[in-house]
Order: C-alpha cells, then structure tokens, then sequence
C-alpha cells in the first residue's frame, strides 16, 4: 500500500499555534476518513494489521493536538 508523504506531518505540533493546530487537526481527520475508506475486509490478514497500526497512530496524533489546544 503505497503512501503519500505529507510534510506538514513532520512538523512538531508543540510549536504550532491555535489555527495551524485546528488545520493540522482537520488533515489528521480527513486522512483518517480517507484511510477508513481503504479498510481491509480481511481481519486476519497482514494488510488489516498495517491498516489498524496506520489508524491507531492517526488517533494519537489527533489526541495530542487535541491536548494541546485544551492547554492554550
């Protein structure tokens, strides 16, 4: 499965302000929707794992920013 690279990932949230940390949040959210969307059938198989490690590092994503936006 390939992956396109976005730049703006790499940038560290804890230097971002508010606005830059709510457009960050909304990627965070539209590539989670995108990759809800290419959910392997399959349960089992290697894909879903890699599928599921990909989510559940969204998810942390989305919680930090959310943290951080809770402490400004």
């Amino acid at each position: 499965m390939a992956e396109i690279l976005d730049f703006n990932s790499f940038r560290d949230p804890t230097k971002m302000d508010k606005e830059e940390l709510l457009a960050y949040l909304e990627q965070l959210k539209e590539q989670i929707a995108a990759l809800d969307e290419r959910e392997p059938k399959n349960m089992n198989s290697e894909a879903y794992e890699e599928w599921g490690e990909q989510h559940e590092e969204l998810e942390d994503l989305v919680d930090e920013v959310l943290d951080l936006l809770d402490e400004m």
